[in-house]
């Protein structure tokens, strides 16, 4: 059963230029490189929610668990961590279109 992580996050003040390089640059190329197949990138505009809701596709959750426990994942993270606050993850059963 193909599953999503729903992954949210606020952009630090005054990090925005060098978050979205990072991004560009890094973040996605790298979670591409460790098995992680970005589906959905949603930005908020307005409103109290999460300024960045990103999904990544996996095949399953054990594919998901092995990718999460890895040295390359955790990495990736901490480097994300330069660049924002209320970095949160969610697991929820694929479907397609907007999952909150």
């Amino acid at each position: 059963m193909a599953i999503k992580l729903l992954m949210t996050w606020d952009i630090l003040p005054g990090r925005e230029q060098e978050y979205f390089e990072f991004v560009v640059r890094d973040f996605i190329p790298g979670i591409q490189s460790i098995g992680m197949e970005p589906s959905d990138a949603w930005f908020t505009m307005y409103g109290s929610q999460p300024q960045i809701m990103a999904a990544i596709m996996m095949p399953s959750y054990q594919a998901l668990q092995k990718v999460l426990q890895s040295d390359e994942w955790e990495s990736l993270k901490v480097r994300l961590l330069d660049y924002v606050e209320n970095l949160d993850f969610k697991v929820v059963q694929a479907r397609n279109g907007f999952q909150l």
